[in-house]
């Protein structure tokens, strides 16, 4: 047998396989991988993100302010508060995160009052608080702090590690319907079925009887159903969403338009700025269908490297839930992870036809300053639990200092200076 006849043998095929398999588990079970995926993955979504919104967002921003650059310059605001922002949460304490969820809680029930009586109204929703050139929605921080509220709340009542599924009775899941009630009268059924995701993820994590999923997924069904009938621009969404091709013209018009810009980008895209769908064609290109612009751009490729991103970043948020001992931590990442994962697939799964659509964001990629600030929070808070993982802290002293520290240290701002 030759050299090459031996290195493709079935035997030494078998044998390169477990070596790779070997090496990727030796890669997985480090400290700070969960560290490593966390920041890896936000930084190449949010640097995504950033590019697409000034693709997708520039000939609309010509027409209405006779700037490109006007709704990318904003998303850069938004993104040079937030990565401060998730730099600070990760070198919080857990304690810090504990304590924030509840005064985070009532400032967004506040804001949610406020929107009901002086919110502005916008496609059949009442979801925005204007102040200056800037529009809040509160709606949004509701979802890190009601993850972080149920996650103390539960870890409160934990006994030995373990958490009784009843005490969701009182008073997370009364405290959990007042919020989706305050959303759901604000026209914002997308932001509804997050908050319903983040509770249902606190649900699954102590353990709750199937019966009481049963329960609680009927009473979704019937909500839905509800706030379907009394408004008919979702009964025409409902009825788009059924026969996307039949009104192509009238209710199914975005959807249809999204999914032609993305058959129409092939394996590898038209090229970066290349989308003809935002030429007036594609509502809300920037936000709630650039998902759309991004596969017309950059392809099928481009599309499965988003998914893949999101992925990676929910395995590591349930690596961080699952290496812990910690309930609240188990708790946070869990309802983090399944409230960035759930949003990421039901925007995808709207904007390729499997969904209705909803309205909401894609996560750290969209448009939108409100959405992004505690998404960021939430994957800084990620990223102080994945460095109290396991041997984690001994893995970043032998480290050294990270660039942050490096460079306060040059300036004579912290540490010891170089010399």
């Amino acid at each position: 047998m030759t050299a090459q006849q031996a290195e493709t043998s079935p035997q030494a095929q078998a044998g390169l396989a477990r070596t790779h398999f070997a090496g990727l588990r030796e890669l997985l079970s480090r400290p700070l991988t969960s560290y490593y995926l966390v920041l890896g993955c936000s930084a190449l979504l949010l640097a995504l993100g950033l590019m697409m919104v000034l693709s997708a967002s520039s000939i609309e921003a010509l027409q209405k302010t006779g700037n490109p650059f006007y709704w990318f310059i904003k998303q850069s605001i938004s993104v040079a508060i937030g990565i401060p922002l998730m730099w600070i949460c990760s070198r919080m304490p857990q304690r810090f995160f504990r304590l924030a969820g509840y005064p985070l809680l009532g400032i967004s029930i506040l804001g949610l009052l406020m929107v009901i009586f002086i919110g502005e109204e916008l496609l059949g929703a009442q979801r925005w608080i204007a102040i200056g050139p800037f529009s809040i929605q509160p709606s949004e921080p509701a979802k890190l702090g009601l993850a972080l509220w149920g996650a103390d709340l539960l870890a409160r009542k934990a006994r030995d590690g373990r958490i009784e599924w009843r005490h969701l009775l009182i008073p997370l899941m009364p405290g959990t319907a007042i919020i989706a009630i305050l959303v759901m009268l604000g026209r914002d059924l997308g932001t509804t079925i997050v908050l319903m995701i983040i509770f249902l993820a606190l649900l699954w994590v102590v353990g709750a009887p199937v019966r009481l999923f049963g329960g609680i997924l009927a009473l979704l069904v019937l909500a839905t159903v509800i706030m379907i009938m009394v408004e008919p621009y979702r009964m025409e969404r409902l009825t788009g969403f059924l026969d996307v091709w039949a009104h192509a013209q009238t209710s199914g018009f975005q959807a249809a338009q999204g999914q032609i810009a993305m058959g129409s980008g092939g394996w590898f895209g038209l090229g970066l700025g290349s989308s003809r769908a935002k030429w007036d064609w594609l509502p809300h290109a920037e936000s709630d269908f650039i998902f759309s612009i991004l596969g017309e751009e950059l392809g099928l490729m481009g599309t499965l490297v988003v998914v893949a991103l999101f992925g990676l970043l929910g395995y590591a948020g349930l690596r961080i839930a699952a290496r812990t001992a910690d309930p609240f931590v188990r708790l946070a990442a869990s309802a983090s992870v399944a409230w960035i994962a759930g949003q990421a697939i039901v925007n995808i799964g709207a904007v390729i036809g499997v969904f209705p659509i909803t309205g909401i964001p894609l996560p750290l990629v969209s448009y939108g300053g409100s959405a992004l600030l505690p998404t960021l929070a939430a994957l800084g808070m990620l990223l102080s639990f994945a460095k109290r993982e396991p041997g984690a802290a001994e893995a970043l002293a032998a480290r050294g200092p990270g660039p942050a520290a490096r460079a306060l240290s040059w300036l004579g701002l912290g540490g010891r200076p170089r010399r």
